[in-house]
């Protein structure tokens, strides 16, 4: 499989390149960017080709592997769909419903395969887990917290515009969302959410199984406090999610190995486009509650500081 990388920016450089140019049997071929100096740098450096133009790099190769924002991906995905390429994709799969509604159409149509990479679901340790407990089912309770320092430690995510704007609810929130669904099931409802510290949001969540999830999502979290978690409690006893070892390359790996899977037998990978749409539409009913919740604060606020 002949395949690109759109997208500089430091998950590109981490990540997407040195895992697309380490897999054997990948034809590693170039490198789009927003910034062309950084496009060039990063090709350069991994042996690929830099193009100026999005459109020759989606007519050179067979899929595209995409590391930008949110907005960014969702356009450049519908694009690279109708120009017959697989989709490696990023979580969140869109900023909005309707932009990863499109997605999913786009590569419908066109007949492309899709996985979104949602880290804990290629780590072989967590994804094994998942696949565990899914079986086991009876499961009354879920407590998810998913607590990064990007805003309060040294992390190169800090000046990211779309993680300052959208927050931990977007960023981390797919996370926790990919672990929950395949083991409680599709959510039927928001029952509350609410803001913490800074972006720290908590979502209470309804699961068609009967189970309830808690989680807590925060990207200012201190430091020493930062990490991620689940805890599972009904019939079987307690469950943790393990960690993950290896990093994330051998994960993004196993993800083109998906990709990859996909694209020769025509059967959708349980983390395709449609399941990153669920989760970005789970996530706006989320956002939608707070703004709510929001609204209502602000009308009894002044009634609670009269208050004696």
């Amino acid at each position: 499989m002949r395949i690109g990388l759109l997208g500089t920016g430091p998950w590109a450089q981490a990540a997407h390149a040195p895992a697309l140019s380490g897999y054997d049997g990948l034809d590693f071929v170039g490198v789009w960017g927003r910034r062309a100096s950084a496009a060039r740098e990063l090709a350069e450096r991994h042996g690929a080709r830099a193009y100026d133009d999005v459109d020759a790099l989606l007519a050179d190769v067979d899929a595209v592997a995409v590391a930008l924002p949110p907005d960014v991906q969702a356009e450049l995905a519908r694009r690279a769909a109708r120009a017959g390429c697989h989709l490696l994709l990023d979580k969140p799969l869109a900023a909005t419903v309707a932009q990863g509604r499109a997605v999913v159409d786009a590569a419908r149509e066109a007949g492309v395969a899709s996985v979104v990479f949602f880290t804990a679901r290629f780590q072989t340790e967590p994804e094994a887990w998942i696949a565990e407990q899914a079986g086991l089912g009876g499961w009354f309770t879920a407590q998810a917290q998913w607590l990064g320092a990007v805003f309060t430690g040294d992390s190169p995510f800090a000046a990211s515009p779309w993680r300052r704007e959208k927050g931990a609810l977007w960023d981390v929130g797919p996370h926790a969302l990919s672990v929950l669904l395949p083991v409680l099931g599709d959510v039927r409802r928001v029952a509350a959410a609410a803001h913490g510290p800074a972006d720290t949001v908590h979502m209470v969540l309804d699961h068609v199984g009967g189970a309830s999830s808690t989680s807590t999502l925060s990207l200012t979290a201190p430091p020493a406090a930062a990490g991620a978690s689940v805890e599972l409690r009904g019939e079987a006893g307690v469950a943790l999610l393990p960690e993950g070892s290896g990093g994330v390359v051998p994960a993004l790996g196993r993800a083109v190995d998906a990709l990859c899977a996909a694209a020769r037998s025509g059967r959708p990978h349980p983390c395709d486009a449609s399941f990153g749409l669920r989760v970005t539409e789970i996530l706006a009913a989320v956002e939608h509650l707070l703004r709510q919740s929001e609204a209502v604060s602000a009308q009894l606020l002044p009634e609670c500081e009269a208050s004696p």
